[in-house]
């Protein structure tokens, strides 16, 4: 748009070197985020990480101490109003006005973000059906469930076509019903070539419905990028291995046991379970070894970590170097 600086139009937000402050204590520190158009971006982190001053600094409900901010390519420092166009948030616990009715409360929204009469009674109705509120528009808001609130609330954020939705919590209070009709709105939107950029403590939920993650610890975005990218940096270090043999596993239990990198070895009926340090070009090495022996193996599987497991030990590791500083 003439008149309007524009940094990088792939992505549907970057950050340069966010910092959020208050006062001496440091919320967010030197975040470089890029989220692509049609990604669904989880940002997770335990509380504290720094998720929720991130949410507000791009919902620009508040400046960041320093950095450079772009939603849509559109610098939000210097056009705030411009870049909310392009946006929709969906705070964690939003207020809303319970005595009016559920269609009143979208039809207040949409008349703020400059919609005609016709415009927003179809898209109220289209909203609606997204969120499978229809048969509730009548109804007054004070009278929905806590989950039924939350999907009015996502239904309000849809209702001016943003390119871009930052749902903090989306999933709270919902029954799992309603979280699949969740995960289903948020992959038509990405497919539509919207950005989705959300929050859970619900990490296994995230890990199924995200295409890309962000983990968060004290401030610091430790990694970023495709989740099975993800996942792959952070198990390269130690693999979870099982080994499945013919018959008594007791002789291969004693030749892996007296091999280097190999630790918590354990055995489960037919099965060789242990940890592997090493990267892929060994671990192969180290099969050869085995067929070579004379082992008869049916099966290797390596047990990839989830999302849960490599975000607390990221955690505990920034709370050790933490304390080392601190000594």
């Amino acid at each position: 748009m003439p008149g309007i600086p524009s940094n990088n139009q792939e992505y549907a937000v970057q950050t340069i070197d966010m910092r959020v402050d208050y006062g001496k204590f440091v919320a967010v520190n030197e975040l470089c985020l890029n989220v692509p158009r049609g990604e669904i971006y989880g940002l997770i982190g335990p509380n504290g990480a720094g998720k929720t001053s991130s949410f507000k600094v791009l919902a620009t409900l508040m400046e960041p101490t320093y950095g450079d901010v772009f939603i849509g390519g559109i610098d939000i420092s210097l056009h705030p109003e411009e870049a909310r166009k392009h946006l929709g948030y969906m705070p964690d616990l939003a207020p809303i006005a319970t005595d009016l009715k559920v269609w009143e409360f979208l039809d207040l929204f949409a008349s703020a973000h400059g919609l005609n009469r016709t415009d927003r009674r179809s898209r109220i109705e289209e909203c609606l059906n997204k969120v499978s509120l229809n048969d509730k528009r009548e109804e007054f808001c004070k009278s929905l469930s806590r989950g039924m609130m939350q999907r009015l609330v996502l239904a309000k954020t849809l209702i001016h076509r943003p390119s871009l939705f930052l749902l903090d919590e989306p999933a709270s209070g919902m029954d799992p019903v309603s979280r699949q009709a969740l995960r289903n709105t948020v992959r038509e939107l990405a497919n539509e070539g919207a950005a989705v950029l959300l929050s859970s403590h619900i990490l296994s939920e995230l890990e199924d419905m995200c295409t890309m993650v962000g983990m968060m610890s004290k401030g610091i975005l430790v990694d970023s990028g495709k989740i099975s990218d993800v996942i792959s940096r952070r198990s390269s270090e130690e693999r979870n291995l099982v080994i499945s043999s013919l018959g008594n596993p007791m002789p291969l239990y004693e030749f892996l046991n007296n091999k280097n990198g190999i630790n918590q070895i354990i055995t489960s009926n037919e099965d060789i379970i242990f940890t592997f340090k090493g990267k892929d070009n060994e671990q192969a090495h180290l099969l050869k070894e085995i067929i070579e022996a004379g082992f008869l193996i049916k099966e290797l599987q390596e047990r990839k970590k989830s999302i849960e497991q490599i975000l607390l030990e990221i955690d505990s590791n920034t709370t050790i170097q933490e304390q080392e500083q601190n000594q």
